[in-house]
């Protein structure tokens, strides 16, 4: 019974026609990448709860990330275990949707560390 409607679903496709999703761009993607990269900056200062030490007072009160979580988390990173890290990293691909774009995926399997330029 699969094979009948897999065919149905094969034969209206190709009715259809089959089009291809059109390519990226190399700005579009550097530009899709750099803000994921600042959302996955924040969603990391979130995950170690970075906001307790901080000096702005309305992340203490949000409890969450509200300034600049690029300097928060580069001077954090010798202080949070690698294995926290790790999990944290973890967690945040489980909860990934399957259909997310390219540079937002490659944004997201980043390390910490690897969201800092050399």
């Amino acid at each position: 019974m699969t094979d009948a409607n897999d065919f149905a679903v094969l034969a209206a496709m190709l009715k259809a026609g089959l089009k291809s999703k059109p390519k990226l761009t190399p700005v579009e993607y550097a530009r899709r990448f750099a803000i994921e990269k600042a959302l996955q900056q924040r969603r990391y200062c979130d995950a170690f709860a970075l906001w307790r030490a901080c000096a702005r007072k309305a992340c203490r009160r949000q409890q969450r990330c509200c300034g600049e979580p690029q300097v928060c988390l580069r001077r954090a990173l010798d202080r949070v275990p690698h294995p926290v890290q790790h999990r944290a990293r973890q967690e945040i691909l489980d909860a990934m949707p399957r259909n997310i774009g390219a540079p937002e995926r490659a944004a997201r399997q980043c390390m910490p560390r690897d969201l800092y330029e050399k």
